[in-house]
């Protein structure tokens, strides 16, 4: 018996372990509560607030907006923009080289990535010398491995250069 079947049997066996309420709403109720967002890399966590309104993100399944009392999800990110709307009003967007975001039940967000920084640490200069540079090894004769790695590149640049004014 594979350890699926024999897990899926135990939880048959005795569903009163597991049983939780089961909580009801309806498709994207907006709710005046705040969200409370974690944004981390690795080596260090790059935002952290209570005072969320909204989070805009790059979801691999499409762009997705994030409200308080959320449905629990989690999303994987492809590279792009992470909008943070703040009670304030003011807003903060980082650009991610990808992730994952995790919605739990009680209105926390915690947006793991691997590549973080804000949008504005960028030049646009600096992404379009980076773009012909990764454009020549991509449509170059060198090795598969330095092919594949350029052409990921040159999506996250094109990305970034889309958000970069």
């Amino acid at each position: 018996m594979s350890s699926f079947r024999f897990a899926r049997s135990a939880l048959r066996a005795r569903p009163s372990l597991f049983s939780a309420p089961i909580q009801r709403r309806g498709y994207a109720e907006a709710v005046a509560d705040k969200i409370k967002l974690s944004l981390t890399l690795p080596h260090q966590s790059i935002y952290r607030s209570t005072d969320v309104t909204q989070v805009n993100l790059p979801a691999a399944s499409g762009e997705m907006g994030v409200l308080a009392n959320h449905v629990p999800s989690i999303e994987q990110l492809k590279p792009g923009l992470v909008e943070i709307i703040e009670e304030s009003g003011a807003t903060k967007q980082f650009f991610l080289s990808g992730g994952f975001a995790v919605v739990q039940p009680d209105s926390q967000l915690s947006i793991n990535a691997v590549e973080g920084y804000p949008l504005e640490d960028f030049s646009a200069d600096a992404i379009r010398n980076q773009i012909a540079e990764s454009q020549k090894i991509a449509n170059g004769s060198g090795s598969e491995q330095d092919i594949a790695e350029a052409k990921v590149e040159l999506e996250v640049l094109e990305t970034l250069q889309a958000h970069v004014k």
